[in-house]
């Protein structure tokens, strides 16, 4: 069996997902080039019932009251240590599709990772409402795309079964949360398990006599 290509698992969701992405274009810029980008996300109903008769388990779990104070102190904590300004977003009605389906779009256009960052900028800088298609279309536009190519994708069926094959993916990786790397058989969960991830690339990329 061919071993698969180290990979990260992200959500446009998570701050720490967010600042791990920051770090890893700041420090590991060789590391992100190497890897595969994959999203992480919560689907909504009608998607959840096709993988729970698909037998797929995707370990979400409510966040307590306790466990949500602690993470905006700790967020507020580690964005100072960057220097990174942000806003909290408020988000009153989520979906997690509109924002994560539209990636698998631009990614196919080829603009996967300036998604990234403009949606990241929109989330945690802007306090945008990325659950919002016009958000999602005025980001489209910003990149030279039709706005309605990206603000409609995640109604798209096509592009839902995508979906659907990307979540399957999370599944059948063991991914509990994000960030999540791996390389080979070593997983690596947390933002402050990047640097051992990076490493670990780079000692693999030293033994074949290359560089991630």
């Amino acid at each position: 069996m061919a071993r698969r290509p180290p990979r990260w698992y992200f959500s446009f969701r998570s701050p720490y997902s967010w600042m791990a992405y920051r770090d890893l274009l700041e420090h590991y810029p060789d590391v992100a080039d190497a890897i595969e980008w994959h999203p992480c996300w919560e689907p909504e109903e009608p998607v959840q019932q096709q993988l729970d008769s698909a037998g797929v388990r995707l370990p979400y779990v409510p966040m307590s009251k306790e466990k949500h104070f602690y993470i905006l102190q700790d967020v507020r904590r580690l964005s100072r240590e960057r220097n990174l300004t942000m806003t909290w977003p408020l988000d009153e009605a989520p979906r997690w599709e509109v924002s994560h389906l539209a990636y698998l779009v631009a990614e196919e256009q080829g603009l996967g990772r300036e998604f990234i960052a403009a949606v990241y900028r929109a989330r945690w800088e802007n306090g945008q409402n990325i659950s919002d298609p016009e958000v999602i279309g005025a980001i489209g536009k910003e990149l030279g795309l039709p706005p309605e190519l990206l603000a409609g994708a995640h109604e798209d069926p096509a592009v839902r079964e995508r979906g659907i094959t990307a979540l399957n993916n999370v599944h059948r990786d063991g991914v509990f949360g994000v960030p999540f790397f791996i390389n080979g058989f070593e997983k690596f969960w947390g933002m402050d398990r990047l640097a051992g991830f990076a490493a670990s690339m780079r000692a693999r990329a030293e033994k074949a006599g290359d560089r991630p």
